[in-house]
């Protein structure tokens, strides 16, 4: 496979070493930092699904798109934070002449339909990825944990595509799990539900998902966000994987913190390091979908808030 990877942080510096290191033709869109390691080094990735090398001749590393307008790719991979959707879609439509598949592999929602608003529906899959990636320097990686299978899935719901089920056989291949789904949007929800619980109150408070869930007030908080999240996704008239939040609970408590106990959320990582959040596309998709909709969403409004405070002024404590 040819394959194109858009905005190469902890996730796509991963998936890309992976596929490389299983014989696909593998270009990235990268930092200038971390350009210039992978020029030196390659890439490498460690973790629990074992160890993966690519070495600098097995991949292209560019900082724009302009050098690319003579290659041709099956798969063009999005990884970008999602605040950057519009600029990565709209940078990959200087490709003409190209039939490739767009494949949203993002945190939060609202990712997907801006690349089907691009691209099209036909040309465009979603992969759900509930796994932790941390990177320990530029072009190395560590994969901590995995609550479950990537999901792969077109964006209107139907019997699943060829395109769809080539390319979670690829990732398969290059050793992350990986399964196809008929439904992208049931699973982009059921993320949309961990994040929301997660990630938000975990990075206010600076602690792993594990503490979270062993304390009742954190526990709480979480049940109430989960109710909003059911709320706004029953007035959207969408569904996600289970039908009530006690359903959810049941899960998330006994299955998903279990998984991923020790992880420290992305989005604390980010204000760690001085980084915008994701806020906007998890707890703050919820609030503009609930005033869209006439559902309160307090908690939620009242998370995304406080992270945008910190966003302000995380440097200033």
């Amino acid at each position: 496979m040819r394959i194109l990877i858009f905005g190469a942080g902890a996730v796509g510096q991963s998936v890309g070493c992976m596929l490389a290191a299983n014989g696909n033709t593998v270009d990235m869109i990268v930092r200038e930092r971390f350009r210039d390691a992978i020029q030196s080094n390659g890439l490498s990735v460690t973790g629990i699904f074992g160890d993966y090398h690519a070495g600098p001749a097995q991949i292209g590393t560019h900082t724009s798109v302009d050098s690319l307008a003579e290659k041709k790719f099956d798969y063009v991979l999005i990884t970008t934070k999602s605040y950057d959707t519009d600029i990565a879609s709209s940078e990959l439509l200087k490709l003409t002449d190209q039939s490739f598949k767009v494949v949203s592999m993002q945190n939060g929602c609202g990712n997907l339909e801006i690349a089907v608003k691009c691209f099209g529906s036909d040309r465009t899959l979603g992969a759900r990825i509930i796994t932790g990636f941390e990177i320990d320097s530029p072009g190395v990686i560590k994969i901590t944990v995995t609550a479950d299978d990537v999901h792969v899935g077109d964006y209107v719901e139907s019997a699943i595509s060829r395109s769809a089920a080539d390319f979670a056989d690829t990732l398969n291949r290059a050793g992350l799990p990986s399964v196809t789904t008929d439904y992208i949007q049931c699973d982009l929800l059921a993320k949309l539900l961990y994040n929301c619980a997660l990630n938000p109150l975990g990075a206010l408070l600076g602690v792993h998902y594990g503490a979270l869930g062993d304390d009742s007030r954190t526990r709480d908080i979480m049940d109430r966000v989960i109710d909003e999240v059911y709320a706004v996704i029953g007035a959207m008239g969408a569904k996600t994987v289970w039908d009530t939040p006690d359903e959810y609970r049941s899960y998330f408590y006994g299955i998903q913190i279990p998984a991923t106990y020790d992880h420290r959320p992305s989005m604390l990582q980010d204000l760690e390091n001085g980084k915008k959040t994701e806020v906007d596309a998890l707890t703050g998709y919820v609030s503009n979908m609930g005033k869209r909709h006439d559902i309160q969403t307090p908690v939620c409004d009242m998370l995304s808030s406080m992270v945008h405070f910190m966003e302000r002024n995380f440097g200033n404590r």
